[in-house]
């Protein structure tokens, strides 16, 4: 079946880094768009970043300059390069896989917690 598996997150301070990690298993990975999303305690999951198969990428405007997504289809891995941290990033983070661009994302991580303290 197929798994997505996050790590990475943890404690950091404001203006730190972290680097979030997605490895999946069970698909054939160079045909997914992969995302991140985020979701802060008594808030809505919000889209952060996706790649899709043609290393097209788009980011959040709140995230724009300071998260990088990248992937390594060699790997079945996605990553997230996360700088300038502030305490608003706070949330778990979840990465999700989309066949394509269908338009739905079949598949979700168990998601990784990242907290910014000021």
């Amino acid at each position: 079946q197929v798994q997505l598996v996050e790590s990475g997150g943890g404690l950091v301070q404001a203006g730190g880094s972290l680097r979030l990690s997605c490895a999946a298993s069970g698909l054939t990975f160079s045909t997914y768009t992969m995302g991140w999303f985020r979701q802060a305690p008594g808030k809505e999951r919000e889209f952060v970043a996706t790649i899709n198969w043609r290393l097209n990428i788009n980011n959040a405007d709140s995230v724009k300059g300071r998260f990088t997504i990248s992937r390594d289809n060699s790997k079945n891995t996605v990553y997230l390069q996360m700088n300038s941290l502030k305490p608003e990033d706070t949330a778990v983070y979840y990465c999700a896989a989309q066949y394509y661009s269908s338009g739905k994302y079949n598949y979700w991580g168990q998601g990784t917690q990242v907290t910014v303290s000021s």
